[in-house]
């Protein structure tokens, strides 16, 4: 295989043919050391660090520079990086590069989790801006340009806008232009969680992405949709607004000093993967998907929703829960994305020409899933249960004020009005349902009731065997911001 369109991938390839002696790190050596199974210790040859030759992620001036540069000349942005941390580190560095302690943030409340962690860190104080309930796919979806500025007419001066694009189910901003030419025209940057959206240059098919729709700083998790190793993601700037000096500093402060270069290397392979998809693989992967959506909808009872974003399907089955239908398909092997009350969700492969797999036998597999499921008893599953809060809110305490306070277990029919002392996520898909500080309200409660008897799967403050989550004990209540 021809890799010399791939700078750090060549350079790796050709470093690694020397068969070198290492008298450096890591300690595995080479692989010659570990007791991994042979066909990961065949990987660890290419798990090296900073040599002669290879470049540095931190001060980059040969080969990862040349992979960067190409990275933003695809994207079209003044700057991309590397991330090796995950999307994770993208939303730390962007938030930090953007705003300081004390400053106000409109932050779209169904953002991932890690964008909660970096308004913690930076001390920012933020306004959020509940999405629109989507029927459709039974989820929160995105904000609107009218509540957007709503919140912007309030008496605070906020210095950064924080949105998600597309969810994590595959819907994207119909308004996300607007919002940002908007927010530009007071001169506010847009900063955006595209963690689900690396593919979206791919095709015009695909949804646009929030770079060229004029957002400030994009994340991209190029392990999700794009064939990268897990914690491989991009981050790109193009702004007015942002200093591309500031988010470089907060990621060399931010990322690993040891970045793994078997990660790069995969980002570097990621790009090229997207550069050289051409109509023809378009028109493949249509067919492909056109094959496997047929064939689900052959299945009795099954209910198959499409979304925005081609690589996402929403896969139902009626009279019963998408943890349910989980736990029967992977039961024949099958294994998914995430499961909610309503639903499974798919991600597609983005394949080429070429590309095979046995459809036949896949859908086979979902059909013996289905038809055990259909043989268990079936349950009325809830509509309309997550019902849209207040379209813009903000917590009582911020979470530095939260240190040292009281807090106590409380049976969730007993919260409503009480402060959640930590944050309550149901994961996946990562979303905080309750922030740290954060009122509970009636809303919440119902939601959590409802997560609760589904089975799903939290991580936070919530006991799941007894029903109760952390609130803030009543005698600190009157210490407001």
């Amino acid at each position: 295989m021809n890799y010399e369109d791939r700078p750090l991938v060549h350079a790796l390839e050709k470093f690694c043919q020397q068969r070198h002696v290492s008298f450096h790190v890591p300690g595995h050596k080479h692989g010659s050391l570990s007791g991994l199974p042979h066909e990961l210790r065949q990987a660890l040859a290419y798990d090296v660090t900073e040599l002669t030759g290879l470049d540095d992620l931190h001060e980059p001036q040969e080969v990862i520079q040349q992979a960067q540069l190409k990275l933003a000349e695809l994207y079209g942005s003044n700057k991309s990086f590397f991330l090796v941390n995950g999307s994770t580190v993208g939303n730390l560095a962007m938030l930090y590069a953007t705003v300081r302690h004390g400053d106000t943030v409109l932050v779209q409340r169904n953002a991932h989790k890690s964008v909660f962690h970096a308004l913690e860190l930076t001390g920012a104080r933020p306004i959020f801006l509940t999405p629109q309930w989507d029927e459709s796919t039974q989820t929160a979806g995105h904000v609107t340009l009218e509540s957007v500025k709503l919140a912007l007419l309030q008496p605070t001066n906020v210095k950064a806008v924080v949105l998600t694009n597309p969810t994590y189910y595959g819907m994207a901003n119909k308004e996300l232009k607007e919002i940002i030419a908007y927010c530009h025209a007071q001169e506010i940057p847009v900063l955006v969680d595209e963690a689900h959206g690396a593919h979206f240059i791919v095709d015009e098919s695909f949804p646009e992405s929030a770079l060229q729709l004029g957002a400030d700083i994009v994340v991209q998790s190029a392990h999700k949709t794009l064939p990268a190793m897990t914690m491989g993601s991009f981050l790109h700037v193009h702004s007015d607004f942002v200093s591309t000096e500031r988010v470089a500093h907060y990621l060399h402060m931010l990322q690993s000093s040891s970045p793994s270069y078997v990660v790069m290397a995969s980002l570097d392979d990621a790009r090229q993967y997207v550069e050289s998809y051409t109509k023809e693989d378009t028109a493949y992967f249509q067919v492909y998907r056109k094959r496997l959506l047929q064939g689900l909808r052959s299945i009795p009872t099954i209910r198959v929703v499409e979304v925005d974003d081609a690589l996402k399907l929403l896969v139902r089955v009626e009279g019963h829960t998408g943890f349910s239908l989980q736990e029967a398909l992977e039961s024949q092997g099958i294994y998914t994305e995430l499961a909610d009350l309503y639903q499974v969700l798919w991600v597609l492969p983005l394949v080429k020409n070429g590309y095979t797999d046995n459809q036949i036998d896949i859908i086979e597999k979902c059909r013996t899933a289905v038809d055990s499921l259909n043989q268990s008893e079936s349950i009325v599953v809830p509509s309309n249960i997550f019902m849209p809060l207040l379209s813009v809110s903000t917590v009582v305490y911020l979470p530095n004020q939260l240190v040292g306070m009281k807090s106590e277990w409380k049976h969730i029919d007993e919260a409503t009005g009480c402060i959640a002392a930590e944050a309550i996520v149901p994961y996946p898909p990562g979303i905080p349902l309750l922030c740290a500080g954060e009122r509970v309200s009636q809303e919440h409660i119902s939601q959590l009731g409802a997560l609760l008897i589904a089975g799903s799967h939290f991580q936070g403050a919530i006991n799941r065997k007894t029903s109760q989550i952390k609130v803030v004990v009543e005698e600190n209540r009157g210490r407001l911001l």
